[in-house]
């Protein structure tokens, strides 16, 4: 942990320097390619150029991540020195003159591509990232020989797919170290880090270990970051592709997340956060679906079970804090690293498992057939939901797992466009009821604090029998960290917390640890800006990518008939014909769950 505080305070200090010196500076002069620039902030030659809108290649460069100046791909030439200086790591000056664009600038960015290619695997026709590879999009744009000799074969044999989430294939690292930074900065895990010199460099797992051996929590960060094929989600594409043409019978079930429909459109060349819910239903009935049905359905049912678990837990002397459990990766974490806390859990089932277990449980009844009659293929955010979907935990009698098949959300891109469906052009199309009908509630569980805010409007709702002051409760919105806000809540001031990004998670459960912080419920995401930033979304190199995205959530909310997860009338219907009330026992058996110490120091 203390690894983790001493990255996170670097990243931080460096930031708030930058900031701080901003204020009260004077205006910077400097040129670009011969024109004049100004700026009143202080920043780096590559922010100023992609502000400008000038051209600077790069690899190991993110703006989530701390630049590093690895790749060398972004040096430019200056007035100062004679030198050329990685861009991404050098800070603009008065007077400064940057060419980016020179002869020598262009053959120096050749000539590292080209060294990056010599050591670099280069079977892209095969790759998860052929398409959206930016090593194979340099190559190209640059001219560089993509079957550039190799001057040194890495021969890791270091294909591990032992997760059900991740592939990680070194041979085709290219050493940028991003992978490191998303899983040790931003994430706190430190499951990776850089070994070897040189050629020879390569990030690796403790003792060389398959994931599954270690304490990853299939966030995905690493996958999300990586610009090439070396980390991806381990693929369900061409078995998705076989059980849609060899159906054999058997009815194919999608469910669709809240978080996919405001980023699949970046997919298609579409702006992050753009609402595309009708074209995704009806090109995943292009490529052959029977049915389409709503994870935000059980995203409503979750709050309906998870705030009657709440209300129950505070009047009864239940163990409280009570934590969310809506998130694989969290759950991971707890399981692996904070077992302690496993009796704080809501034993409700995510909205994916929600929804499964339903399909295959009641909808294949009511439909006349028999549960391995219906496939479930899941679209998630989130590479944790593959992981998530093999749990024992969440199979029917016979022991089939009740989600046959989860897909990412690039995924679901790249098989669209293999079946060559023009996403653009396709007429909206609505999911299929029941099990389509949501609420505005119910699609913010995609946002950091959307599962305390749907869970407030009902819980409030139900237990003081008044509706909320404002529905859209800004306490628990946007992008710190850690979120604290108290309710009055009858006789009790409720207590809440919303935390996002597992290494504000760490911290927070450490000052639990400690006794500094109290609550009555905690919502915790993994990823950063909640499944908005899953690790199975749309890569994304613009820096206000999840801004947009959150942006998208909460416009669907605001433009919903219904908003409270108690008035979704397929809700209240299920409930009347099927599990009669929440928490009762057929709802216990089928939507909620319990949890298991997987740590390694038991």
């Amino acid at each position: 942990m203390l690894n983790l505080f001493v990255k996170q305070k670097s990243f931080l200090q460096t930031s708030l320097l930058r900031s701080l010196s901003s204020v009260g500076t004077k205006s910077i002069k400097f040129t670009i390619n011969n024109k004049k620039y100004e700026s009143n902030t202080a920043k780096t030659i590559l922010e100023a150029c992609r502000e400008n809108d000038i051209y600077v290649p790069t690899l190991c460069y993110h703006p989530m991540l701390e630049p590093v100046g690895k790749c060398r791909l972004c040096l430019v030439e200056t007035n100062q020195g004679g030198k050329m200086v990685p861009a991404c790591v050098t800070d603009l000056r008065d007077g400064l003159e940057i060419t980016t664009n020179s002869p020598r600038v262009v053959n120096s960015v050749k000539s590292n591509l080209g060294l990056i290619l010599a050591t670099h695997n280069q079977e892209c026709t095969s790759c998860e990232a052929n398409g959206r590879c930016e090593l194979q999009d340099l190559v190209y744009r640059y001219g560089v020989e993509d079957k550039f000799p190799k001057i040194f074969e890495k021969s890791h044999n270091m294909v591990d797919s032992s997760s059900p989430s991740l592939i990680r294939d070194m041979d085709k690292c290219v050493l940028c170290n991003r992978c490191v930074q998303a899983c040790s900065l931003l994430q706190g895990m430190d499951i990776l880090s850089m070994t070897g010199r040189g050629v020879h460099a390569i990030p690796k797992t403790a003792f060389d270990s398959p994931i599954t051996e270690t304490e990853c929590i299939n966030c995905g960060a690493c996958s999300f970051y990586c610009p090439v094929g070396a980390i991806s989600e381990h693929s369900a594409v061409r078995r998705t592709l076989d059980v849609l043409e060899n159906k054999n019978g058997k009815i194919v079930v999608f469910q669709t997340a809240p978080a996919t429909r405001v980023a699949i459109s970046e997919e298609f060349g579409m702006e992050p956060g753009d609402v595309s819910t009708g074209k995704m239903v009806a090109a995943i009935r292009k490529l052959g679906a029977d049915m389409v049905f709503d994870t935000n359905f059980t995203a409503d049912l979750t709050i309906m079970e998870e705030g009657s678990e709440l209300l129950d837990r505070v009047a009864n002397g239940g163990v409280l804090p009570m934590f969310t459990s809506c998130c694989p990766g969290w759950i991971n974490m707890v399981e692996k690293l904070y077992p302690e806390f496993i009796p704080n859990l809501s034993s409700c089932r995510s909205p994916q498992g929600m929804l499964g277990s339903i399909i295959k449980n009641y909808w294949a009844e009511k439909m006349g057939m028999k549960p391995e009659d219906v496939v479930v293929v899941s679209v998630m955010p989130c590479t944790a939901k593959k992981d998530e979907a093999r749990r024992d935990e969440l199979k029917t009698e016979s022991g089939l797992p009740e989600t046959d098949i989860v897909l990412t959300t690039r995924e679901l891109g790249r098989l669209i466009k293999l079946k060559k469906i023009s996403f653009l052009s396709l007429e909206d199309s609505k999911y299929n009821n029941p099990l389509g009908e949501s609420t505005g509630a119910a699609v913010i569980f995609g946002n950091t604090g959307g599962v305390m805010e749907a869970a407030l409007r009902t819980a409030y709702e139900i237990a003081l029998e008044k509706p909320m002051p404002t529905l859209n409760y800004t306490p628990v919105r946007g992008f710190e960290g850690i979120k604290e806000a108290k309710i009055p809540f009858g006789e009790i001031e409720l207590k809440v917390a919303v935390v996002h990004q597992a290494s504000n998670i760490r911290n927070y459960l450490q000052k639990i640890k400690d006794g500094e912080v109290s609550h009555h419920f905690v919502e915790f995401m993994i990823c950063k800006g909640g499944c908005i930033g899953g690790g199975g979304e749309p890569k994304s190199l613009t820096s206000d990518y999840l801004e947009r995205r959150m942006k998208g959530i909460y416009t669907i909310d605001e433009k919903q008939t219904v908003r409270k997860s108690h008035e979704n009338q397929a809700v209240k219907q299920i409930y009347e014909q099927f599990f009669k009330k929440p928490l009762s026992h057929k709802s216990h058996k089928l939507l909620h769950t319990h949890y298991k110490n997987r740590s390694k120091k038991k």
